[in-house]
């Protein structure tokens, strides 16, 4: 059984739990008229225990879709969709990188101990020695090379924050589109059957017209092959059912297939009367963000890339004992100094990095621009056709009112033979085209809402 939304499933589980207690009633009336004739005719009571075990096997409740809202779908996705957690992985990278990066501006101690042992075969005794030492190194000063690279790094996480973003964003577009396609495949079972039992009527109307000599072969034939056309409909609207519930699982994360059904209804909620900012929609949009975090993370690169022609100034300390062969030491050894370290002639290689730095930043800046430009175009295009959308559907229930008052009329008509069943049939179809149609354009408004959606940059945390 096809479940087409929450009202269609409640009565579903309604009938199905009426039709379980009532079987259970009958099991136990009968359990206890047995009883009473156990003594007296045990072979009959003995065939009907295959039978009792029957009714509690048709006892039993009807396997059913599980339904999911738009609200179930998002938080599912959020938590198993692997692209997302692919993104919260590199976010995490990012992270660890800077703290990586940051910790060349921190002291660094290193401890070291050890010793040895030497002797011959003959008389002379063995001897030995023994050395510790503690070393520190702290920098002081590197012209601010080492802060921007931490600079850098720390603008690189926001970057993979951002792309992070994009991807709930694209995220959640397939996951609105595949649950807008199970929802149209749920009304699309509904409406063949229904197309299919019209079709049917209508081959018994002109069937009996045929036998009373009253229409000829050709509107007989016409009838089977509409009633063909619709059966297959069924057949066919079915698998798409099938394949848009994979669908919609494989989105959702799941590794199996289970048969699902959404509950949901084919109205929007943005408001399409009046005209949205699009300038501060494109800076919000996180695509934008990352590609302005990008360019600010190249420009710590340049100037990194800059001051690797500053001279290093570091202290270092070292306390330990070398060479004794008591333990512990009486004596400590202790040392103290400044290194300073001026880059002088490098092969070109720091000016060329530098130049490779500012080109990056220039090609990044570039790729802002760009980036701006398209994601203008994009909001735009998916606002005009949201608009469209939803006008269309108005336009397409008033084309569907029409049709429907004309086939009531057309079938009284015809059945008082008062229009040819050329005149007719067109009618009928074009009703049949009409609730396709309906149907489509309302499942095409939702997908326009979510392609907005997905223009503005909106995640899957946005319900």
């Amino acid at each position: 059984m096809v479940v087409q939304g929450p009202q269609s499933l409640f009565f579903h589980r309604i009938l199905q739990g009426l039709s379980g207690f009532c079987v259970i009633l009958y099991i136990t009336a009968a359990a206890a008229s047995f009883h009473f004739q156990i003594m007296m005719k045990p072979v009959r009571f003995l065939l009907a225990v295959p039978l009792l075990l029957v009714a509690l096997l048709a006892a039993r409740p009807a396997f059913s879709a599980e339904v999911l809202t738009w609200e179930d779908c998002l938080r599912e996705a959020g938590q198993h969709h692997p692209d997302l957690m692919s993104a919260s992985e590199s976010v995490r990278q990012a992270e660890a990188q800077r703290k990586i990066v940051r910790s060349g501006l921190l002291p660094a101690v290193n401890a070291e101990v050890g010793g040895s042992r030497s002797g011959s075969s003959g008389e002379l005794p063995s001897s030995g020695s023994w050395s510790y030492a503690v070393t520190a190194r702290q920098l002081l000063y590197d012209g601010s090379k080492t802060s921007r690279l931490v600079d850098e790094s720390s603008e690189n996480i926001r970057t993979s924050r951002y792309s992070a973003d994009a991807v709930s964003s694209a995220t959640r577009l397939s996951l609105r589109t595949a649950f807008v396609e199970l929802l149209k495949a749920q009304q699309l079972v509904s409406l063949t059957w229904e197309i299919a039992d019209k079709r049917k009527q209508n081959l018994r109307l002109i069937d009996l017209r045929y036998k009373a000599g009253r229409e000829h072969r050709g509107s007989l034939s016409k009838a089977h092959a509409d009633l063909a056309q619709a059966e297959f409909e069924v057949v066919q609207a079915k698998r798409n059912l099938e394949l848009s519930q994979f669908r919609l699982g494989t989105v959702l994360g799941r590794e199996s297939f289970v048969p699902l059904a959404v509950a949901g209804e084919f109205t929007v909620t943005e408001q399409t009367g009046t005209l949205p900012d699009f300038e501060r929609i494109v800076k919000e949009n996180p695509s934008y963000r990352m590609m302005v975090s990008r360019k600010e993370a190249s420009r710590y690169s340049l100037e990194a890339a800059r001051n690797a022609f500053m001279p290093e100034l570091s202290l270092t300390t070292a306390v330990g004992r070398s060479a004794f062969d008591r333990w512990p030491s009486e004596e400590v050894d202790w040392q103290v100094g400044v290194n300073l370290a001026v880059p002088v002639y490098g092969g070109g290689s720091g000016r060329a990095a530098a130049e490779k730095a500012r080109a990056a930043m220039h090609q990044l800046a570039a790729d802002e621009k760009s980036g701006y430009l398209s994601l203008s175009r994009a909001l735009q295009d998916s606002w005009k056709e949201l608009r469209d959308a939803v006008d269309n559907v108005s336009v397409s229930k008033k084309y569907l009112d029409a049709a429907v008052e004309r086939a009531r009329i057309a079938d009284a008509q015809y059945s008082a033979g008062l229009v040819s069943f050329n005149e007719w049939i067109i009618i009928e179809d074009n009703l049949v085209s009409s609730k396709k149609s309906y149907l489509n354009a309302r499942a095409d408004m939702l997908l326009a809402e979510a392609k907005w959606t997905r223009a503005k940059g909106g995640t899957l945390e946005i319900r």
